[in-house]
């Protein structure tokens, strides 16, 4: 198999200079896209056609994409500024804490799901919204998480000291 195709975890976290992610994001964002779509032709709900206009889901769905897609370019032009790398299976070279990432720890994550949840609303895919919320609690302690102590460990005090200063997704809580 292709190196660039394995996305297993580590067999020795310890030894290995990667996060040990569960999937790669942007697979988990394509699983909850094919099984929100699936389960909205098995079982249809019409909740979000109902509750909400054509112009409003087209409106409120592009907007929530935009603003998804661009926070994911603003984290990786930073990452690619930086010169570490975008793809949390590989190694990281450095802590990134400027741009975008001075407000958000995970801006990728959370643009990716709200342009996840604006495709949801815009084909009033009522499981998709539902898959979304699944994929979040996946992608948090699946990926987040593990990306996290990989990086305390791997980086250290400054990596400690940028999690103190900011929030995870943005908001503080």
């Amino acid at each position: 198999m292709p190196r660039w195709l394995n996305f297993s975890a580590p067999k020795d976290p310890a030894s290995s200079d990667v996060a040990g992610v569960i999937a790669p994001p942007p697979l988990l964002l394509l699983l909850a896209v094919l099984l929100g779509l699936l389960l909205d032709w098995l079982l249809p709900a019409y909740m979000l056609s109902v509750m909400l206009s054509f112009g409003t889901r087209l409106l409120l769905g592009l907007e929530l994409m935009a603003a998804g897609v661009a926070l994911v370019t603003m984290a990786e032009r930073a990452f690619r500024a930086a010169g570490t790398e975008v793809r949390p299976w590989r190694p990281s070279t450095a802590v990134v804490s400027t741009d975008v990432f001075a407000y958000m720890r995970n801006p990728m994550y959370v643009g990716g799901t709200a342009a996840l949840l604006g495709l949801a609303v815009l084909l009033a895919s009522d499981w998709m919204v539902v898959m979304t919320v699944v994929m979040a609690v996946v992608l948090h302690f699946g990926v987040v998480l593990r990306e996290e102590r990989y990086l305390a460990a791997k980086f250290g005090a400054p990596y400690v000291r940028y999690l103190q200063a900011v929030p995870r997704y943005g908001l503080a809580f």
